[in-house]
C-alpha cells in the first residue's frame, strides 16, 4: 500500500478504523480485518476512547504484539468525549483528557500512542488548557504526535498557532475531518487551513457513512449500519434526494469502469487535493477485502470532474 508523509513519518493511503469494534464487529472478525490490513501494507489504525464505551480499544489492545507487531502500527487514538448515562459528554480539560490518555494506553496495552486527538471542539474549556495535554502527552511520552479532529478552519488555525515548536509547544501534526462526495465542507476552510500550515489530513467517513456503496439505493437494509440501534441516527441524514442523486452519479461511473462504488467514492476522497489517507471501517473481514481493492484503482480525470460536478452543491 502507497504511503504518504505525515510530519517526519510515513502512514498508509488508507487507515484502519475500528468505531464499530467490540460492538457490530466482534473479536475474530476485527483480527481478521487487523491482520488483513498490515498484510496489504496498512499501519494507520485509527481509535478512540468513546468507541464502544472503551471496547474497540480493548479489542485492539489485544491483538498487538500477539497477532501483530507493535512496530508494524501507526496507531492513533482521540480523547474527550465520552457517554455517562447515555448522555454524550464533550470534556476537554486537561484533568479529563490526561485521564482519557491514561485509560486509553491501558486498553491498548501499549506504553504510547503515535497520535493522540483532540476529538471534537469543547466550546466550555479554554483551548489553551486543552492544549497543554498535548504538551503533557509528547514530553511524558506517551504520544509521539499530537492533532485534532472536527474542529473548522478557525479553531485548528488558531491550534496550529499556539502550538509552535519554537516556543516549546508540541506541535499540532494533521486534522481529522469527514470529508466525502456527500460531505465536501472540509474544502472550504479545513483543508486550505492543512495545505497553507503544511498539516496532514485525514478523512474519515469517506464513503458516506456507508451511503455511496449504494447498499441504501433500494432501502434500509436489515444487517447494515442504517439499520443498527447504534448508527441509525449516523446514516439518516445522508439518506436523503440530493444523497441519492450523488449515489447514482457514482453508480454510474462504476457501471463504465467496471468497478464498485465503492471504489469510485474512495478513490475519489483518497487522491483528493490535501488528502493524507482516507479512514475505512468495515464491518467483516470479508467487506475489508473488498475494501483494500481500491489501492489498484486510479479515477479517469474526466470522471473525477464529473463527479466534482454532481457533488458541488
Amino acid at each position: 500500500m502507497e504511503r504518504r508523509k505525515l510530519g517526519g513519518v510515513s502512514i498508509s493511503r488508507l487507515g484502519l478504523g475500528t468505531m464499530t469494534w467490540g460492538r457490530d464487529t466482534d473479536e475474530n472478525e476485527a483480527a481478521q480485518q487487523l491482520q488483513e490490513f498490515v498484510e496489504a501494507g496498512g499501519n494507520l489504525v485509527d481509535t478512540a476512547a468513546v468507541y464502544g464505551d472503551g471496547d474497540a480499544e480493548r479489542v485492539l489492545g489485544g491483538f498487538i504484539g500477539t497477532l501483530v507487531k507493535r512496530d508494524d502500527l501507526f496507531l492513533a487514538t482521540k480523547a474527550g468525549i465520552s457517554f455517562k448515562e447515555g448522555v454524550r459528554q464533550i470534556n476537554n480539560s486537561r484533568n479529563e483528557m490526561i485521564s482519557d490518555l491514561d485509560r486509553s494506553l491501558s486498553r491498548l496495552n501499549v506504553d504510547y500512542v503515535d497520535l493522540w486527538q483532540v476529538h471534537t471542539w469543547d466550546k466550555n474549556t479554554p483551548l489553551e488548557e486543552t492544549l497543554s495535554a498535548l504538551d503533557y502527552a509528547t514530553t511524558s511520552g506517551k504520544a509521539r504526535y499530537v492533532s485534532v479532529c472536527n474542529f473548522n478552519g478557525w479553531q485548528l488555525a488558531r491550534s496550529a498557532t499556539l502550538q509552535n515548536p519554537i516556543f516549546g509547544k508540541a506541535a499540532i501534526t494533521c486534522a481529522q475531518n469527514e470529508y466525502s462526495l456527500l460531505n465536501r465542507k472540509s474544502e472550504e476552510e479545513v483543508i486550505p487551513a492543512t495545505s497553507a500550515l503544511n498539516l496532514g489530513f485525514i478523512a474519515w467517513s469517506p464513503l458516506g457513512r456507508g451511503v455511496l456503496t449504494g447498499k441504501y439505493r433500494d432501502g434500509v437494509p436489515s444487517d447494515s449500519r442504517g439499520a443498527s440501534p447504534h448508527f441509525a441516527n449516523f446514516v439518516e441524514p445522508y439518506l436523503t434526494p440530493r444523497a441519492k442523486k450523488i449515489v447514482e452519479a457514482v453508480c454510474i461511473a462504476a457501471d463504465g469502469l467496471g468497478y464498485s462504488p465503492l471504489e469510485v467514492a474512495l478513490s475519489w476522497v483518497r487522491d483528493a487535493p490535501g488528502v493524507t489517507s482516507a479512514l475505512i471501517g468495515a464491518r467483516t473481514g470479508a467487506q475489508l477485502r473488498g475494501i483494500l481493492t481500491v489501492e489498484q484503482i486510479t479515477l479517469p480525470d474526466q470522471v473525477r470532474l464529473a463527479l466534482n460536478e454532481v457533488s458541488a452543491n
